[in-house]
């Protein structure tokens, strides 16, 4: 058995002898976080960010790792209320999983005189690729999705949300209004072209969810665990889930002709782009010269990277 000083980052000792209940030479992070939890109900493990002299103890990972001993001091951090990243995930999705079918079935609620006016092929097929895309973001969250992290903070899920139920969802607006067939930049009308983006789609679809499954597959279940992914998209690309999920947007894009809708691809696009970097830059500095040298960040083509925008992205990303 062992204790330690448990003071909050003001440096106020709020409890000078916390019991591990563990001896300190094969106590873990876990057993320390759950110590933390017995003596203050409050911060459960997730709320908890501990540190010693400013490094961050990572969650199972032994003590002895962080050179501690009995009587040492661990800074507490309260990450206030958290929420799980599956029920962010759910909640995120659901908006405009919902949205769409509202506005397309039941036009006489949002569109002035819309009863009679019957859906054009555009706003059919655009309705059935959204609702099905997110169904799929649905399943992929409770069925295949293991995170690295187990939770966010609470007060975060206004923010996450407005991107899919705004940008992905009520921006559809005008796509669903009467007579819609073909935005700003004049969508799909040719058979052969409609046809060709609903298979460009389907394919783009079909291919994300198959990169989820590799990259579920390299973590085991409750553990953080990383490893390089190979197979069917990594072999070129670090995050082909992203590429495939930008050409599934582009597709819709290019079947409505919606400014609407190319604004949330564009957005979405830079989002993916920006993380895409994220990653890259730490599979290389995690597995060093193990990683591929000439897997590209998210385009296989026209990514070259150089060292002065590697050394730029490093310092803003927070890896």
């Amino acid at each position: 058995m062992a204790t330690v000083t448990l003071k909050s980052r003001s440096g106020k000792v709020l409890k000078e002898h916390l019991d591990i209940k563990v001896d300190i030479k094969t106590a873990t992070v876990d057993d320390l976080k759950k110590a933390v939890y017995r003596s203050f109900p409050k911060y459960y493990a997730s709320r908890q960010r501990l540190t010693v002299d400013g490094k961050l103890l990572e969650p199972g990972k032994p003590l002895s790792e962080y050179a501690i001993k009995a009587g040492d001091t661990v800074t507490l951090k309260d990450l206030g209320p958290q929420i799980g990243w599956t029920t962010v995930f759910i909640i995120e999705y659901f908006g405009p999983m919902i949205i769409h079918p509202l506005l397309y079935f039941f036009p006489n609620l949002f569109y002035p005189g819309a009863a009679d006016v019957p859906h054009t092929r555009i706003q059919t097929i655009t309705m059935v690729m959204c609702v099905l895309h997110f169904l799929k973001r649905e399943y992929e969250t409770i069925f295949v999705h293991r995170f690295s992290n187990d939770t966010m903070p609470i007060t975060n899920l206004p923010k996450n949300s407005f991107h899919y139920w705004v940008l992905g969802g009520l921006l559809f607006y005008p796509v669903y209004a009467p007579g819609f067939n073909g935005g700003y930049l004049g969508g799909a009308h040719s058979d052969v072209f409609v046809a060709g983006l609903i298979a460009v789609w389907a394919w783009a679809e079909g291919s994300n969810f198959l990169t989820h499954v590799t990259l579920r597959n390299l973590r085991p279940p409750g553990s953080r665990v990383r490893q390089i992914p190979f197979g069917y998209g990594f072999n070129w690309v670090s995050c082909p889930n992203y590429f495939f999920e930008i050409l599934g947007w582009l597709a819709v894009s290019l079947l409505t002709g919606s400014l609407n809708a190319y604004f949330f691809f564009i957005v979405g696009a830079a989002q993916m782009y920006a993380w895409a970097v994220k990653k890259h830059i730490r599979y290389k500095k995690e597995f060093g010269s193990k990683y591929p040298r000439n897997r590209k960040r998210l385009y296989y083509a026209g990514s070259r990277e150089t060292a002065s925008s590697t050394q730029r992205f490093t310092q803003t990303a927070n890896i």
